[in-house]
């Protein structure tokens, strides 16, 4: 029987083009950073090879030692001293990186309705950011923090998505088995290896990635109204 729903954000309650936001996003960045000597193509390699280091990570550690371990690894440990910096960042500047995304009424509507059907809600975003930005993406989608029982940041969990450690960990802090629950995200290669763990999956197609051009046939599928019909199926309204 269904108890969770799992929302990724980005691309799924967020609706963008992942390429032009990581650009914009990128372009942000090294433009408040400029001031503290940091070159923009080799600050945006060395953003990159931190996000590769979370993405690696093992759970032997928090996304966010992964990231620093690698990223002052790069730039000697004095780089530390620029945390704040960064943490400013994503509150004020990253906030312009709003335009970059679409906003869909209905994510408000369908996370709103899996609560009314009595489903525990959780965000499993990949957790390459910090809780900051994290939250600040969550609002604009047009929803708040609040909606969901939990949240992953880079702070709060050691795996990031495609392993499926990342949705067994879920698993474990939730007390759920797989088949407990829905995962709904829009990125085949990340989002519909949940089923692995026994987890029902919903691919929704607004901003389909699917870099392999795998068959989508073999999973439910579409977009906000073909998911809120399967959500009141799966709740028996019809």
């Amino acid at each position: 029987m269904l108890k969770a729903v799992l929302f990724d954000l980005d691309g799924t309650l967020l609706p963008m083009n992942q390429d032009g936001f990581t650009h914009g996003y990128f372009k942000l960045l090294c433009r408040k950073l400029a001031g503290r000597g940091y070159e923009p193509d080799q600050l945006v390699k060395a953003v990159w090879k931190g996000t590769g280091a979370m993405v690696k990570n093992d759970g032997a550690c928090t996304n966010e030692e992964a990231f620093w371990r690698c990223f002052t690894g790069i730039y000697g440990e004095d780089a530390l001293r620029d945390v704040p910096l960064f943490n400013a960042f994503y509150a004020n500047e990253f906030q312009q990186a709003k335009a970059l995304c679409g906003c869909n009424p209905k994510a408000k509507e369908v996370v709103e309705l899996s609560r009314a059907l009595g489903f525990r809600v959780a965000l499993a975003t990949n957790p390459l950011f910090s809780a900051v930005a994290t939250e600040s993406r969550i609002r604009w989608a047009g929803v708040e923090p609040e909606d969901f029982e939990l949240y992953t940041t880079y702070e709060n969990i050691g795996y990031c998505k495609p392993n499926p450690a990342y949705y067994a960990e879920i698993l474990r802090r939730m007390a759920l088995v797989g088949s407990e629950c829905l995962m709904v995200g829009n990125d085949v290669g990340e989002d519909m290896v949940a089923e692995t763990l026994g987890m029902k999956v919903f691919l929704l197609t607004d901003c389909l990635i699917n870099k392999d051009d795998a068959d989508i046939a073999r999973w439910p599928h579409g977009g906000f109204d073909d998911l809120m019909a399967y959500l009141r199926r799966e709740a028996g309204q019809c």
